[in-house]
């Protein structure tokens, strides 16, 4: 039984985010799994999804959230889970097989940024770990909050930092995970008349800054992006919605 991890909290993403990542992960893993969701709101979200509270995590008012409730799947013991588990936001699009995410050997996975890459920061929209096997992150960031929020500006960039000190810091393959953004949109000015496509070798697009699927697939001006065409075929995947 494989384990992948989501999380929701807030009002920025729906159960149905819950429920499509379900059905995407359904189709494209051919090892049974269960998909578990940590929630403070489990309303909605179908019965097939394993749901949890979001284990608590002690951050003061009034900053900016960043990310650092992903932190706690990392707890010694997490209601009793053990095992492998991939964790995958609520706003990916998964497009092709998924199985190579269980297969491919190291010990800690994520995806390596798509800016400044020669830093070599982690993007947490897709991370593999081991249950309760480096509990010591999570409980060195309840200590050191403080001093951590100082040194890195979100948790991806502390979660890589650590695993890279305990030398099993591995990235995946750079062609599973494109960012939407980045690879399947075309550069300006080409961004006018070439719709955004799926690269080859995709397994899992990754969706980051203001643009997210809905707003994808529609196409337009965003705030804070460039024009995007229509991604109509979004919809096959994400709402298995014929195109």
């Amino acid at each position: 039984m494989k384990n992948v991890f989501c999380m929701k909290w807030g009002e920025l993403y729906g159960p149905e985010y819950v429920n499509r990542l379900y059905e995407m992960v359904k189709n494209n893993l051919r090892f049974p799994f269960q998909l578990i969701c940590f929630t403070d709101n489990k309303e909605g979200i179908r019965k097939e999804v394993v749901c949890f509270p979001i284990p608590e995590v002690n951050i003061p008012d009034g900053l900016p959230e960043r990310m650092w409730r992903k932190l706690t799947v990392f707890k010694k013991d997490l209601y009793g889970l053990k095992g492998e588990a991939l964790f995958l936001d609520l706003d990916v699009v998964i497009v092709d097989n998924m199985d190579p995410f269980f297969q491919l050997e190291g010990e800690f996975r994520i995806i390596k940024d798509y800016r400044k890459k020669w830093r070599g920061t982690g993007n947490s929209s897709v991370f593999r770990f081991e249950l309760g096997r480096h509990y010591e992150i999570f409980d060195f960031f309840l200590k050191n909050f403080e001093e951590i929020r100082k040194k890195h500006r979100n948790e991806q960039e502390y979660l890589t930092s650590i695993m890279k000190e305990k030398g099993i810091l591995s990235y995946w393959p750079e062609r599973w995970c494109p960012s939407f953004k980045y690879d399947c949109v075309s550069k300006f000015p080409l961004a006018f008349w070439k719709k955004p496509k799926i690269p080859h070798g995709a397994r899992i697009i990754i969706f980051h800054g203001e643009i997210n699927p809905p707003k994808a697939i529609k196409g337009g001006w965003g705030k804070f992006y460039r024009y995007v065409r229509p991604a109509k075929w979004i919809k096959k995947y994400w709402i298995r919605e014929k195109v």
